[in-house]
């Protein structure tokens, strides 16, 4: 039910060739958000328990609709991990294994990278 895995593999690796180009770091770690959504919350409920058993923090499930009028269901898996491709298409398989057997969608994963100028512009208030 999840997108093709070669396409998800290749998402990954071209999200982090981008994030390593805009200036990311590979050896810190990143909270790394797989994202999954169901139709059917029980099926990914099935889904969130798997991913707890595998180590994965999981989020309370979001309902929204779709530009259909659909009801979903959605939450992140959320892990640590380094800008590592290994580690992340390693992920990236164990997760849509599941999303495929519980039959639920994933749709790849995100992360923040937190921009430290900016960070310092919010504490600097304008004195010297």
């Amino acid at each position: 039910m999840s997108r093709d895995l070669n396409d998800l593999l290749t998402q990954s690796e071209e999200t982090v060739q981008a994030l390593i180009a805009d200036g990311a770091e590979t050896e810190l770690l990143y909270e790394i958000e797989h994202h999954l959504a169901s139709q059917d919350f029980t099926k990914l409920e099935k889904a969130a328990v798997e991913l707890v058993k595998q180590g994965y923090h999981v989020d309370d499930a979001d309902e929204f609709e779709d530009e259909r009028g659909k009801r979903w269901f959605a939450f992140m898996a959320v892990t640590d991990a380094e800008l590592d491709n290994d580690i992340l298409n390693r992920q990236v398989r164990e997760i849509a294994a599941i999303a495929d057997e519980c039959e639920v969608e994933y749709d790849g994963w995100g992360t923040l990278i937190e921009d430290e100028e900016l960070d310092d512009e919010d504490l600097d208030d304008g004195e010297e």
